[in-house]
């Protein structure tokens, strides 16, 4: 077949592109992530029992605020990502405004109390379940986030994998703050952030595997 009969032949019956079917897509699949997790931890973990209280609640506030802005931000990233070439408009540093944020207060936590409590302000009773719940529960909304940016065409498969693993993360830290008890805010920042950030690194690792086209 001849150069000019196989163009013709491949631009007939062109229907117009859904530019939004992507950002669709990301978007019931973060809702459906947020099901998910929220259905592991209280299914696993179960509801923090204090809830009822308001010093529980004001904590809560904050763990909410922090997971829920890193996924709102990561979310306008990667339905850039998730088109060819798009990630050469984007600037990272409203990323890490709510990490720096909540190292921010963390710092100004510690700095208010005494050195001797700092250590047990840090660790607190939970950082282990914290660094192992986050990871684990965040592996379905990543599954579901790496699935519906298949469906786009990223280009840079390395930093749309790490997005998709910092939503991933996010949303798992929204559902397990609903459990978790403990309230500090160096504990939210160096548990929550850095299990945040762990998800984010394994995503930037897979995403070139998972996202091939």
């Amino acid at each position: 077949m001849k150069t000019d009969d196989l163009v013709a032949l491949l631009s007939t019956n062109l229907e117009p592109v859904d530019r939004k079917a992507v950002v669709r897509s990301l978007y019931v699949a973060i809702a459906t992530a947020a099901i998910a997790a929220l259905g592991i931890a209280f299914a696993g973990l179960g509801l923090r029992p204090d809830l009822t209280t308001t010093r529980a609640l004001i904590y809560l506030t904050i763990k909410l605020a922090f997971a829920v802005g890193v996924v709102g931000l990561a979310m306008t990233y990667l339905v850039r990502l998730a088109r060819p070439g798009s990630e050469r408009r984007m600037s990272l540093f409203l990323i890490v405004m709510p990490f720096l944020i909540v190292l921010i207060l963390a710092a100004v936590s510690l700095g208010s109390a005494p050195p001797a409590h700092w250590g047990r302000m840090i660790v607190g009773d939970e950082w282990l379940e914290c660094l192992l719940s986050i990871p684990v529960i965040a592996i379905v909304p990543f599954a579901v986030s790496i699935w519906a940016v298949r469906k786009g065409a990223p280009t840079n498969l390395s930093r749309a994998g790490a997005f998709a693993g910092l939503i991933a993360g996010g949303v798992s830290a929204t559902a397990y703050a609903l459990h978790c008890t403990d309230d500090s805010l160096p504990f939210i920042a160096v548990w929550y952030g850095g299990t945040i950030v762990l998800c984010t690194l394994a995503g930037a690792l897979l995403g070139p595997r998972l996202l091939r086209w």
